[in-house]
């Protein structure tokens, strides 16, 4: 079938947003008053959710109410850690050759903090729909929100492919039976491994 809609993750992908995470998760550590994320950790915050990223670097603390963690989080917001992220240097040449050609949306285990991201980097006209651990029925990797893009833009999975970067994304492709392409990780199992997005205009789908 002829490619119809491209699905983007962010982290990793739109964006190299691995130290904005890292500085992010380690504030909320230094408030309360413990050490900072070891590299499991960073690597496991980096792709899930918040909600399970914060019960999983806090899981060594048991007497810590994780409420108050909670609280303390949403009243910081992601905001100030904004100026850490690193958008792909092609990103923008490559929404600007797609957009005539298809539907693009997004579909990320971030949950507020994606609308702010788009605006601030003027990317949101791009997408006809962005799906996020938030407003998803359930987030990464059950594939829910891709089934949401695919009945908005009304596509079959085999029209569409998704852009991701870890082993959650392969997961979340591979439930509704998606091809992806894996974005800087030639150790993911993929359809299509790439090295930034311009790549992508030169693979089998992209030529039809």
């Amino acid at each position: 079938m002829k490619l119809k809609l491209v699905i983007f993750d962010c982290d990793g992908v739109m964006f190299d947003s691995k130290f904005a995470n890292q500085t992010y998760y380690n504030h909320l550590l230094k408030h309360f008053g413990y050490p900072i994320m070891d590299e499991n950790e960073l690597e496991f915050v980096h792709i899930h959710n918040v909600n399970e990223s914060t019960r999983h670097i806090f899981r060594h603390y048991p007497d810590q109410n994780l409420e108050e963690v909670d609280i303390f989080r949403q009243e910081l917001g992601y905001t100030p850690f904004l100026q850490y992220m690193k958008m792909e240097d092609d990103l923008i040449q490559f929404l600007d050759i797609c957009t005539p050609r298809y539907q693009l949306a997004v579909s990320t285990n971030r949950t507020n903090t994606m609308e702010p991201i788009l605006d601030i980097f003027k990317l949101k006209d791009y997408f006809t729909k962005v799906m996020t651990a938030e407003n998803a029925r359930r987030p990464k990797p059950a594939p829910d929100a891709l089934f949401e893009i695919l009945d908005h833009c009304h596509c079959d999975a085999q029209e569409a492919i998704y852009i991701g970067d870890s082993i959650i994304d392969r997961e979340h492709s591979a439930g509704c039976g998606m091809r992806l392409i894996a974005f800087k990780n030639k150790k993911l199992q993929a359809e299509y491994h790439v090295t930034r997005f311009m790549e992508i205009l030169q693979l089998p789908p992209f030529q039809e």
